[in-house]
């Protein structure tokens, strides 16, 4: 399966304002002081939540949760020198509902970390990613 992106400058005079179109889908990306989008390198956290969170709670739902409300919270550590990449990542999964079982939670972010998120994939070769959870009461 092969998948394309293109990018245009929309800020062609000055900024890093870019129009990427995915297949048929289409957002910005942006940098700088006067960004008015995620960067690059923040959209890797985006897609790191993303992925994980698409996994985990259709996971969930096979399992028959009574999940009324869920969030993933991403944060990350970058080197100070360029490439500023990051070093580590936090993710935690949220998770609001009714008799939630803490395995079943436990089970679907283990099963998006270790074989379903291509993001985490990718990633896990050169990121130290931490999974967390809380469970909250609907």
């Amino acid at each position: 399966m092969t998948d394309r992106a293109h990018l245009r400058l929309t800020t062609v005079e000055q900024g890093l304002r870019f129009s990427v179109h995915v297949g048929r889908f289409m957002m910005t990306l942006d940098s700088g002081a006067d960004a008015m989008a995620a960067s690059p390198i923040q959209a890797v956290l985006a897609a790191l939540g993303g992925c994980t969170g698409m996994d985990v709670i259709s996971i969930l739902r096979k399992k028959r949760q009574q999940i009324t409300d869920y969030e993933v919270v991403v944060s990350g550590e970058r080197r100070e020198e360029h490439p500023r990449a990051y070093t580590r990542i936090d993710v935690l999964h949220r998770v609001t509902g009714h008799d939630v079982s803490e395995a079943a939670v436990a089970d679907a972010i283990r099963l998006s970390d270790t074989k379903y998120c291509s993001v985490h994939a990718m990633l896990r070769p050169a990121v130290e990613i931490t999974s967390r959870f809380e469970i909250l009461p609907a």
